[in-house]
């Protein structure tokens, strides 16, 4: 890399904090973006869906209750790179686990985006 263009090559070093070392579980995520950033928000259920009627007495759709437990901001600079990593990962699992294919979604109304 060329020290005139302020293209040094550096290290990174993350540091963690004790209290986030086990992560945060979520059911899923819903992505979003704003002209400055993509929104990641992890979502997790907190009861198994309810069963619903519509005013009429017709069956409406489950209702199923989530919460955000976290959410993150990534500038759109770096969305690209985590989807590059993202699908590396996603392939290493797929050969590490034996699959051939993806698991299918523990529940497909949420594999569309529901924004």
């Amino acid at each position: 890399m060329s020290a005139a263009n302020n293209e040094l090559p550096f290290e990174l070093q993350i540091r963690l904090d004790n209290q986030q070392e086990t992560g945060v579980f979520a059911d899923f995520a819903s992505i979003w973006h704003t002209p400055s950033s993509f929104v990641l928000d992890f979502i997790s259920v907190v009861q198994p869906a309810m069963l619903r009627k519509t005013e009429d007495g017709s069956e409406a759709p489950p209702l199923m209750n989530g919460t955000v437990c976290s959410r993150v901001r990534i500038p759109p600079e770096q969305i690209f790179q985590i989807i590059k990593a993202l699908e590396i990962q996603s392939q290493q699992w797929l050969s590490e686990s034996g699959r051939s294919e993806p698991p299918p979604p523990w529940n497909p109304d949420f594999s569309r985006e529901t924004n």
